[in-house]
């Protein structure tokens, strides 16, 4: 019998979820949530449980990569019931762990992106090593920076939020420290001493941190820091790459044609879930407003066509459709974000209120 897709088990004082789907960088599933929802559970009231560490099975490149794309885009290209089904799931896992209790360690060793995100931006220890790559991709296939990206992308220092969620820019330990995406550092050769360490005695994480930690060196970002919230401070897509064209810098001339690359669409979405995330006061509230966001753009031209030409068919040519940022109008904006019938919208874990 194959293993599951997550080892969850308790080892020592610590409940610990692995990740463990390795040939797709452990690529979230709905399986995969819901074990590891069910895990979280079962520890929040159990005394022998003092904390969660959550990682990745060992030999591959990647802590979580994602989600399942591919039947994100199958089921798009249908009713969308499964996708739909897919975030509910997977927004309440994020939305627990936002909440839980008891301290979350989780470590972010090789890459980290959009699902990986979800699942370690709300711990409270995010361990990042020489080998994390994070990113939230998914302006680059007509997607958006979901499972909580509208809650802590526009939390992160000056304009840097918004400039990851545009770009899809990809970045190191050393800039995940500088941006407070992680919060620690350890070089991934102490990743077992570390582990063993906490299990033993979770309630010395800090110390036991301390001891460890190494030098991440210099963050690329701190060079640009400047520059970026200047032009990324804009008021519109449109006025942050008439910004870019004006500064004419190299850097500038890079973020231009990365932007080019992605959907309009999907670019003026993540733009106004940022802002709109940047002033609720509750994670749930922004769960509710990405999940009727993720609802209607799974179904639209730009994630269907996105996957395809990045995904399946590997042509990185997508055809997107507005083709233009002034052709995605505040009126299709508005669609997209409006409120669903009251028996489709996204709740909390009914645990939760118990």
């Amino acid at each position: 019998m194959s293993e599951p897709e997550v080892l969850a088990r308790v080892e020592g004082k610590v409940g610990r979820l692995t990740l463990n789907r390795p040939g797709a960088l452990h690529a979230l599933t709905a399986d995969m949530c819901r074990i590891m929802t069910a895990a979280l559970l079962a520890w929040r009231r159990d005394p022998a449980v003092q904390a969660v560490l959550v990682d990745h099975a060992e030999g591959t490149r990647g802590f979580c990569a994602g989600g399942d794309i591919r039947m994100l885009a199958e089921s798009g290209a249908g009713d969308g019931t499964a996708a739909r089904a897919f975030f509910f799931t997977e927004y309440r896992l994020n939305h627990l762990l936002f909440v839980y209790e008891k301290p979350v360690v989780a470590v972010m060793d090789g890459i980290t992106m959009g699902g990986g995100v979800g699942i370690s931006q709300p711990a409270r220890y995010r361990i990042a090593t020489e080998r994390t790559t994070f990113a939230m991709p998914e302006t680059g296939i007509g997607l958006f920076p979901d499972v909580g990206g509208g809650w802590f992308l526009p939390r992160l220092p000056g304009h840097a939020g918004r400039w990851l969620a545009l770009t899809g820019a990809r970045i190191k330990a050393a800039d995940c420290l500088l941006l407070g995406l992680a919060t620690d550092y350890l070089e991934s050769e102490r990743l077992e001493a570390f582990k063993a360490r906490f299990i033993a005695d979770p309630a010395a994480v800090e110390t036991i941190l301390t001891e460890l930690e190494g030098d991440a060196g210099r963050p690329p970002f701190a060079a640009h820091q400047d520059e970026l919230d200047r032009a990324f401070g804009q008021d519109s897509v449109e006025v942050i790459v008439a910004a870019l064209e004006a500064s004419g810098s190299d850097w500038a001339r890079d973020q231009l044609a990365t932007l080019s690359t992605k959907s309009p669409q999907t670019m003026k979405v993540s733009f106004r879930q940022l802002a709109a995330g940047a002033k609720l006061a509750d994670f749930a509230r922004n769960m509710a407003m990405e999940y009727r966001i993720g609802a209607r753009v799974v179904r639209r031209h730009d994630f269907i066509e996105g996957v395809r030409a990045v995904i399946v068919d590997k042509d990185n040519k997508p055809r997107w459709n507005p083709a233009t940022l002034q052709d995605v109008t505040p009126a299709l904006l508005d669609e997209i974000f409006a409120p669903l019938p009251p028996d489709q919208e996204w709740s909390p874990l009914p645990e939760l209120s118990a």
